[in-house]
């Protein structure tokens, strides 16, 4: 059965999910952000056939969210590790986490894992906001619009 892409689509939204839309790819890139860099690392934690983890670094790497670095000669050896676009992805994850830490276990209970500062050892809890302003983005206040041409964009006042 073949897919449906998305990645000609003039949706930012259909053309990311065409890139990460899989099960396996945001959960490489969750473990890329942790540390992980090599193939069997990857295959170890995470138990995914090594033919679909192939797969999915390759797509990354082809995407430009990873790049492949050399650290064994013979036999030749790769790392994975994250291009700016692909830490770039980091505030999707966050956003995925928020989600889920939010809304996918039963009352009452919190997931197992949390998102833990560096420096202060404080849990944190991303929010998406508006660049511009630094406003939480709210629903009710948003909309879709076509760009104008030239690639200006307008802000309703």
């Amino acid at each position: 059965m073949r897919r449906t892409r998305f990645d000609r689509w003039p949706c930012p939204i259909a053309r990311a999910t065409d890139l990460v839309g899989d099960w396996w790819t945001p959960i490489i890139l969750r473990n890329a952000f942790a540390g992980e860099r090599r193939f069997d690392q990857f295959q170890s934690s995470l138990g995914v056939p090594r033919a679909i983890l192939a797969r999915r670094l390759k797509r990354l790497v082809d995407e430009g969210l990873l790049r492949r670095e050399r650290y064994a000669e013979r036999p030749p050896r790769y790392e994975y590790r994250l291009t700016d676009k692909g830490r770039a992805f980091w505030d999707v994850l966050a956003a995925l986490w928020r989600f889920g830490e939010d809304w996918l276990w039963k009352p009452g209970t919190e997931p197992p894992v949390q998102l833990v500062d560096r420096e202060t050892d404080r849990a944190v809890r991303p929010v998406v906001v508006d660049e511009y302003t630094g406003q939480r983005l709210d629903l009710r206040r948003m909309r879709i619009a076509a760009r104008k041409r030239g690639g200006a964009t307008t802000a309703d006042p």
